[in-house]
């Protein structure tokens, strides 16, 4: 079975997002989308993968993070596994480390995220359940 693409319509839709954040995060290859030539146009379509990395990108906006960060986050689940599907499914934490200048990504785990907490570190929960 052929795995199914998403115009940048229907992923906006999905998403939450506007088409021009998709315009601006494909100009920044944050998400990259297929793209397909037709005749002088051309048509861009997201594969599934694609489509969980907007939920991503605008979850962690609406949280509050600003682009850096949440592309950053994007990035470290992209680097944590090639199933992004299944590795959003479970809970992750994450937090900047001030010494190392650089955010963390660990399992989700109440007392860790307590220990951040009582150290003044910002942390950020993300579990997007809903797409595993």
């Amino acid at each position: 079975m052929q795995e199914p693409f998403f115009t940048s319509k229907q992923a906006a839709e999905i998403s939450g997002c506007t088409l021009r954040q998709l315009q601006y995060w494909r100009e920044k290859e944050i998400v990259v989308p297929t793209i397909g030539s037709t005749g002088t146009g051309r048509s861009i379509y997201y594969s599934p993968k694609e489509v969980v990395e907007l939920v991503v990108m605008e979850y962690c906006l609406r949280s509050g993070l600003n682009f850096d960060i949440a592309a950053a986050v994007l990035k470290l689940l992209k680097e944590k596994s090639t199933d992004l599907i299944q590795t959003i499914s479970q809970p992750w934490l994450f937090s900047w480390n001030e010494y190392e200048q650089r955010l963390e990504m660990v399992d989700f785990n109440e007392q860790t995220a307590i220990e951040w907490l009582t150290d003044r570190r910002v942390v950020i929960p993300l579990w997007l359940e809903q797409w595993g």
